[in-house]
């Protein structure tokens, strides 16, 4: 068995510009909502946005203390579901961040993913996001099955057209 000079790659490549970083971050959040409900997409962003906004720079450069200033002293006079609501919409980004973009990040930034809230810091409190899951056909089959003949025998077409 031989040793060998293991090489960092950021050395050849070059490093990633601001407005790659940016668009980066773009698509990254975009694509940590997939499989959501629109409801649940708009306030997970609702709340990154407005966190990053008060951090100033990508949010995966967050860190404990900065997350410790944000939710223990910004967020103090909020209510407490606003407040879990960020803290989990952080945690869901920073669950996928270091489930597919972990690797990516650090060779962009050079920056170790790390989520800022850990289980003791983290807010109380239940939030499930909505999942959007469509029907089985069986269920498909039943709703126009069932639409369908009530159609026949409707008096008035759009009242009819109206139950789902």
């Amino acid at each position: 068995m031989a040793l060998t000079v293991v090489r960092d790659l950021r050395d050849v490549r070059p490093p990633a510009t601001a407005e790659e970083l940016e668009q980066f971050e773009t698509d990254v959040l975009a694509r940590a909502s997939a499989g959501l409900a629109d409801g649940t997409i708009r306030g997970d962003v609702g709340h990154l946005e407005q966190t990053r906004s008060w951090f100033g720079q990508p949010l995966w450069e967050m860190e404990p203390p900065d997350a410790d200033t944000y939710f223990g002293e910004v967020q103090r006079a909020s209510p407490s579901g606003t407040r879990l609501g960020r803290s989990q919409a952080l945690t869901t980004y920073f669950l996928f961040l270091e489930l597919r973009h972990k690797v990516e990040i650090h060779r962009m930034t050079g920056q170790v993913i790390e989520c800022p809230i850990d289980e003791m810091n983290r807010p109380r409190g239940s939030k499930d996001a909505a999942l959007r899951i469509p029907p089985s056909g069986p269920e498909v089959k039943m709703l126009f099955t069932g639409w369908g003949d009530e159609l026949a025998t409707c008096r008035k077409f759009a009242p009819t057209a109206r139950n789902y």
